[in-house]
């Protein structure tokens, strides 16, 4: 292994840039693979494409004998961009995308071939999905499993295929994918903003849900990742002592972009360009090696595919530039994990941004109705909010000493801390003139002011507005974004079909109350209600957390604990009566996340125990046999005085010992509860036993085994060191 790891190390110093040719403007490079609307107007019929829009625009059905005349046109196109076989691309419960290639291919009676591509094909097909995640919803025998075609995410040419973005589901019609229960949140925010909206603007037709992400990851030479079994099996290094140098000096935050790296960054947004993920930002970030993109927004199931797809090129494009993708939240200890900030946001059908100010009062209302309704139902909701951005590896950032913390928040700044008193003191019932001048002139019309000069940013915040969007920052950089946009429509829509139904009835012939007032009444007590969640301070440290709980607010640190809520009866409760989800398709969705948990420790269990026992305590060995040799060789010289040249050397071949023989006792006993876990049949206690009992092991081997890479010989060391991973360019 130091062999190999030397062998990597020349081999990652020989490397140049990839040379990459950039001659086309991005703006013409833009969507050239995806069948936009440009292509669809080449392609398809007068009737086909209106057809096609109206399903994209208004979710109309597409005719099946339109869908006959769309396949045909759109096969032509993706042949024309050297395709050769389509695919349902579709985002089943593993967190990665799936897909089944076919050729547009047919034999005819007369021997020869023709391409084919029809209607049925285009709408819906039916892969093998017996091993798929279900959570209970079939029996592993019951194959079956449909793709349908969802038309308001456009298909794409990726190398020779053609994507066709698709939902999942069972054969009884239950959801086995990311994508289904996310349309179905979109239509119920839809709904529910649309009729609160048109308090304001009776033209509103329409609310789109809009998302920002911003995916952090790492970049690490593919031959020097190639050496580390933990970074291959399980995405992160569960060895590995910190360096002299990390992130500490704040150098590399922002910094000028390594070569490799620039030119991989380049090739990558190219192909971004191509397949229409309009990426805009891309810069250094806090810790060696870690870096950031983020595109420009989009609607929120679009946005979601792009993530799902950027993810999957970034891995391809790596290839090219020898680069493997680190997309762990926590791959390397003691330097900061990798985020997914979802920048969420409502925009209507009239071009008004609802979580932004404008220059009437009317405005202003309108963006404080639905900034307080959106605080007031993550609130509400907190425990579910952090319970679909549990998982195995953010466990590692949330709680654990880094942004955001495991306690949900929600930061606004300290000018609209204000704007929230001055509203909490509005009179009960009818409001005065004078009231009313007071509020419009002086507290709601000068919002546009406060928000131009308004700059805060929280860090440390779960939940932050940042001007005229709700930045989520708590989910993982390896999380499927449609899980926790899900909950975050659901749980606003919620809100704002009880927040209608509070203003019409204060408006309602018995109390007799104009909008306005009814509207300053029910925000009035919204903001009483979920002000605990508003925190301004520093999420960091034991200070919130005892703050968190007079508060009453959930600190849940692990997985198991935090995914509860998601099977709770208020949630079924609220996925059912929005219909975005049934009691079947939450519990089916609970047992694969608490199943996955399992699985993650249990093999970061197993690779931990095979490195500390077939790696590290070998080579310790190793070297303490050569130190052994060299007290021999003193002994022979000096005789009954060689203790004293020999001191050190006998130190070091003693703490050798202690620490091989703490790391085999420690392994014996985790092997020993990882089998009290596995014969466990309830996927819950499993998990438990696995997060309580197996996985406390892992910090007190790893802390032995990183004793040893201080003390044996650098040139015999089998694992690339923590200074070669982060600071070899």
């Amino acid at each position: 292994m130091a062999i190999l790891r030397f062998d990597a190390l020349k081999e990652t110093l020989r490397r140049a840039p990839v040379k990459i040719k950039e001659k086309e403007r991005r703006s013409d490079l833009f969507g050239r693979n995806v069948f936009n609307q440009k292509a669809m107007r080449q392609h398809l019929t007068k009737d086909s494409f209106e057809g096609l829009k109206n399903a994209i625009d208004k979710g109309e059905k597409i005719d099946r004998s339109l869908a006959e005349s769309i396949s045909a046109g759109m096969k032509e196109w993706a042949i024309s961009k050297g395709a050769t076989h389509y695919t349902h691309w579709f985002q089943p419960l593993t967190g990665s995308t799936a897909e089944k290639h076919d050729a547009f291919f047919e034999t005819v009676d007369d021997g020869s071939a023709m391409e084919k591509f029809s209607g049925s094909q285009l709408v819906q097909q039916e892969p093998d999905a017996s091993s798929l995640p279900n959570g209970g919803i079939r029996n592993t025998f019951e194959a079956r499993g449909y793709t349908a075609w969802d038309p308001s995410s456009p298909a794409f040419v990726w190398g020779p295929t053609l994507c066709i973005p698709t939902i999942f589901v069972s054969y009884t019609g239950e959801a086995l994918d990311y994508k289904t229960p996310l349309l179905r949140s979109v239509s119920a925010l839809d709904k529910a903003a649309t009729d609160v909206a048109k308090y304001f603007d009776k033209k509103v037709n329409k609310v789109i849900t809009t998302l920002g992400w911003e995916q952090e990851y790492f970049l690490v030479d593919s031959a020097l990742a190639s050496t580390r079994p933990d970074l291959m099996m399980s995405g992160r290094t569960l060895l590995g002592h910190s360096p002299a140098k990390g992130q500490q000096l704040d150098d590399h935050y922002f910094g000028s972009i390594p070569s490799r790296v620039l030119n991989y960054m380049r090739d990558l947004e190219r192909e971004c360009m191509l397949l229409g993920i309009p990426v805009k930002t891309r810069h250094n970030e806090v810790a060696p090696n870690q870096f950031e993109l983020a595109p420009i927004f989009e609607e929120v199931n679009l946005a979601v595919d792009h993530n799902s797809l950027l993810m999957h090129v970034m891995d391809k494009i790596a290839e090219r530039h020898h680069f493997k993708v680190l997309f762990h939240e926590k791959p390397f200890q003691g330097v900061n994990g990798s985020g997914k900030h979802n920048n969420w946001s409502l925009a209507t059908d009239t071009g008004s941004n609802l979580l932004s100010p404008g220059k009437t009062p009317m405005k202003n209302m309108q963006f404080l109705t639905f900034f307080i309704n959106t605080i007031k139902a993550f609130y509400e909701n907190e425990e579910l909010i952090r319970a679909t951005i549990a998982s195995a590896s953010n466990d590692h950032r949330l709680g654990a000493n880094e942004a955001p913390p495991a306690v949900m928040s929600v930061f606004i700044g300290s000018q609209l801390t204000k704007v929230l008193d001055e509203l909490e003191k509005v009179t009960n019932g009818k409001l005065s003139p004078e009231e009313k001048t007071e509020l419009k002139l002086n507290v709601v019309g000068k919002i546009p002011e406060i928000l131009l000069d308004n700059t805060d940013r929280n860090r440390t915040s779960p939940f932050a507005f940042t001007g005229n969007k709700f930045e989520l920052r708590a989910v993982g950089s390896t999380a499927n974004c449609a899980d926790p946009m899900t909950v975050l429509n659901a749980i606003v829509a919620k809100q704002l079909i009880e927040f209608k139904k509070e203003v019409d009835g204060l408006i309602s012939k018995d109390k007799k109350m104009k909008k306005d007032d009814a509207i300053f009444n029910v925000l009035r007590e919204y903001i009483k209600s979920s002000n605990k969640i508003r925190f301004e301070g520093d999420g960091y440290g034991d200070a919130w957390e005892k703050e968190a709980e007079k508060r009453g607010l959930s600190n849940y640190r692990t997985t198991p604990e935090a995914l509860k809520p998601k099977i709770s009866k208020k949630a079924i409760d609220l996925f059912g009566e929005l219909n975005i989800m049934n009691e079947t398709e939450i519990k089916a969705r609970y047992e694969i996340e608490i199943e996955d948990y399992s699985k993650h420790i249990q093999i970061e269990g197993r690779v931990l125990g095979d490195i500390a026992r077939n790696h590290i305590i070998p080579t310790a060995i190793k070297y303490q046999n050569v130190l052994i040799k060299n007290v021999k060789g003193l002994k022979e010289i000096y005789g009954t005085n060689f203790k004293d040249q020999a001191k050190q050397q006998m130190n070091i071949i003693e703490a050798i010992s202690n620490h091989i023989e703490k790391i085999n006792e420690e392994v014996e006993q985790m092997i020993e509860e990882r089998k009290k876990a596995n014969v466990m049949e309830d996927p819950t206690e499993k998990a438990f036993a696995y997060c309580n009992k197996v996985k406390p092991y892992f910090d007190d081997i790893r802390y032995h085994c990183d004793k040893l890479e201080l003390l044996v010989d650098n040139e015999i060391w089998p694992l690339t060191k923590y200074r070669e991973l982060l600071f070899t360019k």
